[in-house]
């Protein structure tokens, strides 16, 4: 029962704790989505200069850039539930701080343990793939990353609510602190042992049939044994206290540090490079066209602010309902994740190029419609790629690593947007039409490799 693609077939503890992570990934970005409005007034009111501002904001970015790989790999050595834990609470502490800031040397110590721990996020992905089959992990992964978009809709809402009152921004920061501390508890509170000690069987199973197969990252891990009793990432938190027991807090961070440094360092060297790559062109192509989108609506068409904040709404609830749809569009495809991938891009770019030639609002209306679903749909493709690819024995680092070149992205699409943006208000979307297109041809090159190692994968299983 466990491989039909419907959680209602899992065990009655596997379900709950699916759905526990889904509410722990719409109350993170509900708390988040109340801070980053309010972060830029927040700092320029405590004096900074707008260049001062711009560096102080860039901090976050920068640290999630270095930490994202290092703690992915840190929940692939010590396991989900501690790493998920330590992030959780890490958080709250920065938000808390921040709540405390009351000069910009704060504010900036306060953005620093989210900088470096705030993947609390990425952690729920990599957990929610240990726990399903590979066939509804699309379906899984669109329900958490539709509940994780919901919360971010609402969360501006309650977050201007609070900035009405004297000392917003410092209430507003508390109550994030306090929504990260509820969700620690909620993931404390998790049936563990018995979901994942049952997994932990399956996935023993499914990695021996898997041996025989080509992927890189993969063959990599199996090659070098790395941390061989810990090929599950969701080995049991008993079987974790028996490997630390007897070893001193030295030993136990030297043993952790040299795990993910040697993740990494197989990560470098395998083949995934066209899979970043893919993710690295789109994620820049999608933050360009979203990049000077009030003021190109204000000087392409005369649009005031309220009704550009309407059509934002909109296509944000479009794309966060549209994570419902992956899984049957996935159903639709034959869990054919590369043609998926390769069809969701060509149409993102084609609208990315209905938009910036848009003579009218209502083109892009129908844009921004279709726009939002194909991207809901091509990021999870491609996170469901990597673990095929990757294998799951390292999820975390994968999707660390993902994360990490979308940060990389976050870095190079202001500096991009502002330099297409001096030659006409359509040029950071012409640019983004441009990165989308060398995608495709990427995507169109590599697909039949893939394809042709997903047969190989299901040789290996049937034998």
């Amino acid at each position: 029962n466990n491989s039909k693609c419907d959680i209602t077939y899992k065990p009655r503890r596997q379900a709950r704790i699916i759905q526990c992570i889904y509410v722990v990934g719409f109350m993170d970005l509900f708390g988040v989505s109340m801070i980053i409005p309010l972060l830029s007034h927040h700092v320029k009111s405590l004096g900074a200069s707008p260049t001062v501002a711009g560096i102080v904001g860039s901090t976050y970015g920068v640290l999630q850039l270095f930490s994202s790989t290092v703690v992915g790999g840190w929940s692939d050595v010590v396991g989900r539930r501690y790493s998920l834990l330590t992030c959780l609470l890490l958080s709250a502490f920065g938000y808390g701080l921040l709540g405390l800031s009351s000069s910009i040397a704060l504010f900036v110590l306060a953005r620093i343990p989210v900088g470096l721990f705030k993947h609390s996020l990425s952690i729920c992905r990599a957990l929610l793939s240990d726990l399903v089959s590979e066939k509804e992990r699309p379906l899984v992964m669109g329900h958490f990353n539709a509940a994780s978009s919901v919360g971010f809709i609402l969360g501006p809402v309650v977050g201007g609510y609070l900035t009405e009152h004297e000392g917003g921004f410092y209430l507003s920061s508390f109550v994030c602190a306090a929504i990260f501390l509820l969700n620690a508890g909620l993931v404390w509170m998790l049936p563990w042992n018995e979901t994942l000690n049952h997994h932990t069987d399956t996935n023993a199973n499914s990695n021996s049939k898997t041996s025989k197969s080509s992927n890189g990252f993969k063959n990599c891990l199996d090659k070098k044994h790395i941390e061989h009793h810990n090929a599950s990432p969701v080995c049991s938190q008993a079987d974790r206290d028996w490997k630390w027991r007897d070893t001193s807090p030295f030993q136990q961070v030297w043993r952790q540090l040299t795990s993910v440094w040697m993740r990494i360092c197989t990560l470098g060297s395998s083949d995934l490079w066209d899979v970043f790559l893919v993710r690295l062109l789109m994620g820049l192509s999608i933050m360009l066209y979203y990049s000077n989108f009030s003021l190109a609506m204000e000087e392409r068409f005369q649009l005031k602010p309220k009704v550009t904040g309407y059509l934002i709404s909109y296509s944000s609830t479009l794309g966060a309902l549209s994570g419902f749809l992956v899984g049957p569009v996935t159903h639709l495809y034959g869990n054919n994740m590369p043609a998926l991938l390769l069809h969701s891009t060509m149409l993102t770019s084609t609208l990315i190029f209905l938009y910036a030639t848009a003579p009218n609002v209502w083109q892009v209306l129908l844009t921004s419609t279709f726009f939002a679903i194909s991207t809901s749909i091509g990021r999870t493709c491609i996170t469901d790629l990597e673990l095929q690819h990757g294998g799951v024995q390292a999820s975390g680092t994968l999707i660390g690593a993902g994360q990490s070149v979308t940060a990389v992205g976050r870095v190079l699409a202001p500096l991009l947007s502002g330099l297409a943006q001096e030659f006409s208000p359509c040029g950071p979307p012409s640019v983004g039409v441009v990165l989308a297109l060398v995608a495709v041809g990427l995507l169109l090159v590599r697909t039949p490799e893939w394809n042709s190692k997903t047969k190989v994968k299901e040789k290996s299983h049937k034998q």
